[in-house]
């Protein structure tokens, strides 16, 4: 089953509405405009935020790719309840690869991360290793109606379900539970908020076919020539240091696909 069936907030939220955006625009297009924009939420960190000094790193990944093409940056803010048809931008940062449905007219880069489902383990419960290695009477959250929480059940975790991640923090912080399956740069993101935390994470999600998933970027409808140059850029900044800085800057540890 498809890593994108774990609903963890608004990220997949925007990466399942994106084929329904308008047309996207050809390189020549782009040119001709001088400008790549991205669509993401307003207020979202840390993934994107449309006001305030902290911008989020999905806008700037969009910025420096925008610039390695050679073109001026825009981002488009989307609230997908009711304004995802009505924003025409080029692209979305961060598409799921794993699940692509090649019927969506969504033509995907070459990938340029990688992530998952990370085990957050409140304070002193060393105990809790991974995934696979149950233990007895020990309380995990979980993402209601998510994949890690069907997958975990089913190996005999005792689990709690939440409707929003920070809900979970707040209760591995309380000593409520005793871990939780949360997105890997959710609670890194928390941890550089919160350094004095005892919250730790693990990469659980290592070895994990359903809890782990590479990214990319999602271009509507792009022409190959669009393709090829943001593939050409994606290699450039990932060679140079750029992805892995931009999600520093976020506490977040760049892992390449």
């Amino acid at each position: 089953m498809s890593p994108l069936r774990f609903t963890c907030g608004m990220l997949a939220a925007l990466v399942l509405l994106l084929p329904s955006l308008a047309q996207s625009r050809t390189l020549a297009e782009a040119r001709a405009l001088g400008t790549f924009s991205i669509c993401a939420h307003p207020d979202a960190l840390p993934f994107a935020k449309d006001k305030g000094p902290v911008r989020g790193f999905q806008v700037e990944l969009g910025e420096a790719l925008a610039k390695a093409l050679g073109l001026g940056f825009e981002a488009k803010w989307i609230i997908p309840s009711y304004r995802a048809r009505l924003v025409d931008c080029d692209a979305k940062m961060d598409f799921i690869v794993q699940g692509y449905d090649d019927e969506s007219k969504v033509q995907l880069s070459r990938p340029y991360a990688r992530g998952g489902v990370a085990l957050a383990i409140g304070p002193g419960h060393d105990e809790l290793r991974d995934f696979r290695t149950v233990v007895p009477g020990r309380k995990i959250g979980t993402m209601v109606n998510s994949m890690p929480s069907v997958i975990l059940q089913k190996r005999g975790w005792l689990t709690s379900p939440y409707a929003f991640e920070d809900d979970m923090i707040e209760d591995l912080e309380k000593n409520e539970i005793a871990g939780g399956a949360i997105s890997l740069n959710k609670i890194q993101w928390y941890l550089k908020l919160n350094p004095s935390s005892r919250i730790r994470f693990i990469h659980a999600y290592d070895g994990e076919e359903d809890m782990s998933w590479t990214l990319a970027v999602g271009l509507r409808r792009a022409d190959q020539p669009m393709v090829d140059a943001v593939n050409e850029a994606l290699q450039r900044l990932m060679n140079d240091g750029t992805i892995e800085g931009i999600y520093g800057r976020y506490g977040i540890a760049w892992r390449r696909p």
